[in-house]
């Protein structure tokens, strides 16, 4: 199967993306595909390679960026959420990339299923 993820909340004031994160790391050691993930709203702070989180703790955007280079996922970030909280193509993680909506739209008709995590 084929899975579209969006993520709209944060990495550390919301528990989605560390959802979203187990379920693709499920979902490919069953098989399946991760045909996108799409941060949307307060998700776009996945992003952000200037997080520095303490050393006994986890860094999302890490894990999302090796993730997605160990299994080829694309890794989008909307351009108007990400602008609305400063940042941009200078600050984003490695495998990240900012695109429009489109992409979003685009996802949910390539993929057999659409999962969202976070409000």
């Amino acid at each position: 199967m084929k899975f579209g993820i969006l993520i709209n909340e944060g990495p550390y004031q919301h528990q989605a993306s560390d959802s979203a994160y187990q379920f693709a790391k499920a979902a490919l050691a069953k098989g399946h595909q991760i045909y996108r993930v799409f941060f949307y709203h307060d998700g776009v702070n996945n992003a952000n390679r200037l997080t520095e989180p303490p050393q006994d703790d986890r860094n999302v955007t890490q894990q999302w960026s090796q993730l997605a280079a160990e299994h080829g996922i694309d890794l989008v970030v909307c351009v108007a959420a990400a602008l609305r909280r400063g940042i941009k193509d200078e600050i984003l993680a490695p495998r990240f990339r900012i695109s429009g909506l489109g992409q979003l739209v685009e996802t949910g008709i390539q993929a057999d299923r659409l999962v969202v995590f976070g409000d």
